[in-house]
């Protein structure tokens, strides 16, 4: 091979990695010309998201709050000071579980007393009865007097007496022991723990909070109005601060009546929550979801951010933003339905953040469009 055409394939690479960073560096340019230009020309680059019709189910909105279908507060029986804590707040518990204890030690030398003070009265007992069983063998061949007989016959039912006094002391004992442990009353989690060792206790005073987030509920109250809309088995949709996706309820019951105040249905919604992620006393926006569907103007979302019903957007005339406030219903399907925009109303999506009332707007293409 000549001198000439090495030297070409040698060159070749760097050729190309010198075309490569020229465009970058070309690219780079012109991106920053275009902002410095938009920037003298007071732009905001934005993108726009329209008004469109979508359908969107019956529906009647609810607030509440998530409740463990079982939970309980567990409350010391008996007054003590807390000798054992075995838990923490967030630990999963089985059923019958022991949480805490109070004068365990002492408790459990009484119980250990009551355990010997029954052995003795059964040995005694034991003895006792021999004894009446000799004794009236012995008066029915006349080798005893019948007094005799007689005293050991009161002998041992004075010595059964003594066995069932020490079998209910031992109860006793078993029961103050059992008392004075806090157990759970089914598997579940801790929710709070409200006790340190060392503390005393007196009877009623709550220890603990014991859930069981398996099945969650929602109490709501709904206007009267939707007493004929609702049903047992309607589903339900609802979102929780934090998570991207809506949640399912199934209507489990509606109260027989309305609340005292007449205005008012209490309802019941039941969550099912396996995997544990939803918890005990978060709060739940949503709807119960109708049978027939409307079409409504509606907007993504993801781009509106409401307070109540109420909510503010750009909406895009002329190429400048012009704030509008807008109603919106609730959330179905990533959609909520706009009152006071018109089909085809074009509202600022992303850039929303950086514009105010007569901004002027650059479009942009979002990515993958």
């Amino acid at each position: 091979m000549s001198s000439p055409r090495i030297l070409v394939y040698a060159a070749l690479p760097a050729v190309l990695i010198a075309g490569t960073i020229g465009v970058h560096q070309y690219r780079k340019h012109a991106e920053i010309v275009r902002q410095r230009a938009q920037k003298q020309e007071g732009l905001v680059p934005v993108t726009l998201a329209g008004v469109e019709n979508h359908s969107f189910r019956g529906a009647i909105a609810f607030t509440g709050t998530l409740l463990a279908v079982n939970r309980a507060e567990l409350k010391a029986e008996v007054s003590g000071r807390v000798t054992r804590v075995i838990v923490q707040e967030g630990d999963r518990v089985g059923a019958g579980a022991v949480l805490s204890a109070q004068d365990e030690d002492d408790l459990l030398l009484s119980v250990q007393a009551a355990e010997a003070q029954l052995a003795q009265a059964q040995a005694q007992a034991q003895q006792a009865r021999r004894d009446n069983e000799r004794a009236q063998s012995l008066l029915e061949k006349r080798s005893v007097t019948r007094q005799s007989a007689q005293q050991a016959e009161t002998n041992y039912n004075a010595a059964m007496a003594m066995v069932r006094a020490a079998d209910s002391n031992l109860g006793l004992a078993k029961s103050r022991l059992r008392k004075s442990r806090i157990t759970s009353p089914f598997a579940g989690e801790v929710a709070q723990r409200l006790i340190q060792p060392g503390e005393m206790l007196a009877p009623g005073q709550t220890a603990f909070t014991v859930v069981d987030n398996r099945k969650l509920e929602i109490q709501a109250d709904l206007p009267a109005e939707a007493v004929a809309a609702v049903k047992q088995g309607m589903k339900a949709s609802f979102r929780i601060a934090g998570f991207d996706q809506p949640f399912e309820a199934t209507l489990t019951q509606v109260s027989g009546s309305v609340m005292q105040d007449g205005r008012t249905l209490r309802v019941r919604m039941e969550v099912p929550n396996a995997d544990g992620r939803l918890k005990s006393g978060l709060f739940a926006e949503g709807v119960i979801l109708g049978d027939g569907e409307v079409r409504r103007p509606a907007l993504p979302s993801a781009i509106l951010t409401a307070v109540g019903r109420d909510a503010d957007v750009f909406v895009a005339e002329n190429g400048v933003a012009r704030r509008r406030r807008i109603l919106v219903g609730p959330d179905q399907g990533g959609w909520r339905s706009v009152d006071g925009l018109p089909v085809g109303a074009q509202v600022v999506a992303q850039g929303r953040d950086l514009v105010a009332d007569g901004t002027r707007l650059q479009l942009e293409t979002e990515k993958g469009k």
